[in-house]
């Protein structure tokens, strides 16, 4: 409706009719109902009244002198001032031709002379809701353009802050991976040096111990970027999961002995041993969990429960059966540390968070356990925390597993390239990289080992090396000024088809050399360089910082090298032997324990404390008949040489009889 009419009026009308009694008549009707009416006898004034006042509605008549009723919708029609005016044609015309003309002209309805009064007022207000109708969309539509341009903006916005981000942590990954890479490469060429002393070797395991921490940290950030950006997936293997509950005991008991706390692992043995999941995932989840509860407990203990739940899968309502069982892993981490305050549960899991114990601490990122929460979702499984203040806090998370049979596991001896077997021919490796550090890396790992090495600097002279030199692999770095790798690892290809071509041309019969192996080393920590680091012609890249069983493994891959190799000492870890049942704290012992004769408790306490095996063995062999799951407990305890917790259990019974 026009912005000018009042708000006390149902509409601005025109009435065009050259007979006064007619626009008596329909004046006075509408204006008794609330329409405000203007008329005009001729054509001419029409068009002039209606460019200066447009309103809502015009009632028109067909036979006027001058201009007829036809003609005066036409050229209103054609007048962009006047052309989304609703039209009525009102005639004593009632042939269907004439009707027909006036929609042809522009009309949106039809009244034929004599007319009734309602019959008018009914098709007048029709009409204006229609037109109402049609501007509310069109302000709608108007409004929806409007957000719909905002929104496009906005994802312009939101797509240049994604790229820019992106290159910003490519731009860091690399810068940052770069010096990593040597320092943790030189530690583990240094250590082959068997002049080493002790003392060295301590200040060689720091080094890399806190260029791992630094790595870690810088992971943090990157998986989390990763993870927004969609690009995290899961890699899933075989591994054998009581070894990666070994080597996290393994390394948690030594922080846990310097603060004095006890670190316990409660798993019972029908957890499986050999589980298809992603162990890299699972590891980084434990981790944080774990060196959370270590770092903000002062006294008592951190307990790690696993359990494990088998579930049926069902396909559209119905069972299937699987070769591998498929099940729910269920981790508990609970701590007497500190605790959360309420009010900061609810922020626990977001980026960049911290506790206000976690701020005094002045240690980490904030990333932890935003990471920990998205890699367990990405697993197939959520994560819940529950915490008292002043009295510690329990983490609960569980993942879905397949079961994997023992014999897909196969253990790789523990050993140390030490030299290659001759051959008639020295492998010939090209190493390309901007840094001296990382060329120098390289140099000093492959050259002792027997391997011909020469360095470039960039891409440009890497390209040259190549056409003189023929290497039977590059090693070739992805970012460097002049000429980068993936730009030079074209050229070379494009050299290489140029090469064959020629030889064709000339029926040449010798041998063209098989094309050059180029493994491109990245410092980049997206998954999507794989694809362009592929397509430019590389077989392969591995990250910095990378490891001497990486860069070994990869050349015997590409090149069929055989090395000599020099066997390590093995680690000879215990096997971890799980109770058969889930004790959730000593409460199981003492509640059986409190059961048997106080002398039989006194002589097994005295036994363990003597550290005499072979009488807590006969001791425990006296319960078999009486009480079995004790037996089995105690049983796993000697098994696993924990006759501290023996002590510790049967001193806590002695002291509750006395």
């Amino acid at each position: 409706m026009n912005s000018n009419q009042s708000e006390t009026t149902q509409g601005n009308i025109l009435i065009v009719d050259d007979t006064p009694e007619n626009l008596q008549v329909l004046s006075a009707t509408l204006s008794e109902r609330g329409y405000k009416v203007r008329g005009v006898i001729k054509g001419q004034m029409a068009i002039r009244a209606a460019k200066s006042a447009p309103p809502d509605l015009i009632l028109l008549d067909i036979r006027m002198p001058e201009m007829d009723g036809y003609e005066v919708c036409q050229r209103l029609k054609a007048d962009p001032q006047t052309h989304d005016i609703p039209i009525v044609f009102i005639s004593a015309l009632d042939e269907v031709l004439d009707k027909v003309k006036a929609f042809q002209a522009g009309g949106v309805d039809y009244i034929t002379k004599p007319f009734q009064v309602e019959e008018v007022l009914a098709r007048v207000e029709n009409q204006l809701m229609i037109c109402r109708l049609s501007h509310k969309l069109q302000e709608q539509n108007q409004k929806l353009q409007q957000e719909v341009q905002e929104r496009i903006k906005a994802e312009k916005a939101a797509e240049a802050a994604s790229q820019a981000k992106s290159e910003f942590l490519a731009n860091m990954s690399h810068e940052l991976r770069t010096p990593l890479n040597a320092i943790l490469g030189f530690t583990q060429v240094m250590s082959r040096d068997s002049e080493l002393n002790s003392e060295q070797r301590e200040y060689l395991g720091i080094i890399n111990r806190s260029g791992e921490h630094l790595l870690e940290l810088i992971n943090d950030v990157l998986d989390l970027s990763k993870i927004e950006a969609g690009l995290i997936s899961l890699y899933e293997s075989i591994f054998d999961l009581y070894r990666l509950l070994d080597n996290l005991e393994e390394m948690f008991q030594i922080k846990a002995d310097q603060k004095n706390l006890k670190l316990i692992f409660l798993v019972p043995s029908n957890v499986p041993q050999y589980v298809r999941a992603d162990a890299k995932k699972l590891r980084i989840c434990l981790i944080n969990l774990l060196g959370n509860a270590i770092k903000f407990t002062e006294y008592g203990s951190i307990t790690l429960r696993v359990s494990s739940h088998q579930y049926s899968v069902t396909r559209d309502g119905v069972q299937q059966t699987t070769n591998n069982k498929q099940q729910t892993l269920n981790f508990e981490i609970e701590d007497t540390g500190q605790g959360i305050a309420p009010e900061e549960i609810d922020h626990l899991f977001e980026a960049f968070v911290q506790t206000e114990t976690g701020k005094r601490s002045a240690e980490g990122t904030g990333l932890g356990l935003t990471i920990t929460r998205k890699f367990v979702q990405l697993m197939g499984g959520d994560i819940t925390v529950s915490s008292i203040l002043g009295e510690g806090t329990k983490f609960k998370f569980s993942i879905k597993i397949a079961e994997a049979p023992s014999e897909q596991i196969l253990e790789k001896p523990k050993r140390r390239v030490i030299g290659i077997q001759p051959t008639p021919e020295s492998y010939r490796i090209l190493i390309v990289d901007d840094t001296q550090e990382n060329r120098l890396l390289l140099v000093k790992l492959l050259e002792p080992i027997g391997f011909e090495v020469r360095e470039a600097e960039n891409g440009s002279e890497a390209v040259k090396l190549w056409e003189s030199w023929q290497p039977h692999l590059i090693w070739m770095d992805t970012r460097m000024p002049i000429l980068n790798g993936l730009e030079a690892t074209r050229q070379i290809r494009l050299k290489e088809e140029e090469m064959e071509r020629e030889s064709q041309k000339v029926g040449l019969s010798t041998k063209i050399p098989s094309a050059t192996i180029i493994i491109a080393l990245t410092a980049s920590a997206f998954e999507e360089r794989r694809g362009e680091i592929l397509a430019a012609g590389s077989y392969d890249f591995v990250r910095k910082p990378f490891t001497e069983e990486v860069i070994f493994e990869k050349i015997r891959e590409y090149l069929g090298v055989v090395y000599i190799y020099e066997d390590l000492p093995q680690s000879h870890k215990r096997q971890r032997r799980f109770y058969s049942i889930n004790p959730t704290s000593d409460l199981f012992f003492q509640t059986e324990l409190s059961k048997m004769p106080l002398t039989w408790v006194e002589e097994l306490y005295q036994a363990a404390n003597e550290v005499n095996e072979d009488l807590v063995w006969q001791l425990i062999e006296q319960l078999s008949d009486r009480n079995q799951n004790l037996a089995e407990a105690l049983m796993d305890l000697l098994n696993d040489f924990r006759l501290d917790i023996i002590v510790r259990i049967t001193q806590a019974v002695m002291n509750n009889q006395l």
